[in-house]
């Protein structure tokens, strides 16, 4: 038989309880994070952006944070990184010890209502990005055009990995809103297989991002072998000339909608916790992440490859996220016929 507590008894062990999680609260970051790890879950494959940008950060910003914890990459696949933010959202603990390497589509797909985002991203709490991306409609020498205006009277074959993806969405939003003729093939595994069909012959265009072509294909860009019809994002200053999407797009409805769509530009390859770590810890790993954007060592390694760095500010990505998800119903409606 299980004996009743005495009340005596009873008050000094919430006394206790009370007490020790007052402890806890008042520990400090240092306190919290000295000899502990850190993961930083990657949503995709290794060997791309989302991925590279996350193993950079991981292998610098521990000395910057403090308690200096271990940061340990890790990557964990599933419906485009859903799966990973999902976790992070759901199931990971709240604590400060499990940073996520989030998709910049899905707060656009969140605002669009798509199926595959069943986590609030407004609630997720952004740490910062190694810099903004540029997205690129980019063709062949061999597709016999080098503007917008001319895509709209002759077909084009664009590679897409496949729906949902930028590669295959960004045509999709041209097509829709600026009348290009683009024929999008999805279904290609991944960048590297479309570059291989341009090589081909197969397709005659892509989307891409600026810092992709000037890593992986310089030697296209050199010998002229692609041209860039359009882009998404902050001016680059080495494509002058090139038209801003949103600048080629009339109506502040279809100006509205093409910023939503491509939003993501403006979060780069974000890193985020998920909601409830505590302020302190928030406020404590945003800083290191800002240090580690100065760290020598760091900017030498982003050199070398060739990693462009033009950090963004946790608090600056936390404003982005929250006015796309404010996007009007009725033009978030449209965006998804572009983004699903």
């Amino acid at each position: 038989m299980t004996r009743a507590l005495s009340p005596i008894y009873a008050s000094a062990m919430l006394c206790a309880g009370a007490l020790a999680g007052a402890s806890a609260s008042a520990q400090s970051p240092a306190d919290f994070y000295k000899g502990k790890t850190v993961n930083v879950l990657i949503g995709v494959g290794v060997g791309g952006e989302y991925d590279l940008h996350a193993r950079i950060v991981a292998r610098h910003i521990g000395k910057h944070a403090p308690g200096a914890p271990n940061f340990v990459p890790q990557n964990m696949t599933g419906a485009g990184g859903a799966k990973m933010a999902a976790y992070l959202a759901e199931v990971a603990p709240k604590d400060g010890t499990n940073i996520g390497m989030i998709a910049n589509n899905f707060p656009a797909m969140q605002a669009a209502g798509l199926d595959v985002i069943r986590f609030d991203l407004g609630k997720f709490q952004w740490i910062g990005s190694i810099s903004p991306t540029v997205e690129t409609m980019t063709v062949t020498k061999a597709a016999g055009i080098s503007t917008i205006e001319e895509a709209r009277s002759k077909e084009i074959i664009v590679g897409a990995t496949g729906k949902g993806a930028i590669t295959y969405s960004f045509p999709a939003m041209l097509n829709e809103f600026l009348g290009a003729r683009f024929k999008i093939v999805p279904g290609y595994p991944g960048g590297n297989q479309i570059n291989l069909a341009m090589e081909r012959g197969e397709v005659q265009a892509r989307n891409n991002t600026w810092s992709s072509w000037k890593v992986t294909k310089p030697d296209w860009i050199k010998n002229g072998d692609i041209r860039i019809l359009a882009y998404a994002g902050p001016a680059p200053k080495d494509l002058p000339g090139v038209p801003n999407v949103v600048d080629l797009v009339k109506s502040a409805d279809d100006k509205r909608t093409v910023e939503l769509i491509v939003s993501g530009t403006m979060l780069g390859r974000p890193l985020a916790f998920a909601g409830d770590v505590p302020a302190d810890r928030l406020a404590a790993i945003r800083a290191a992440f800002v240090q580690t954007m100065k760290d020598p060592e760091f900017l030498g390694e982003a050199d070398k490859l060739k990693i462009e760095v033009d950090p963004v500010s946790g608090e600056d990505m936390q404003k982005v996220v929250a006015n796309v998800l404010a996007t009007p119903k009725n033009l978030a409606a449209r965006a998804r016929t572009i983004i699903e």
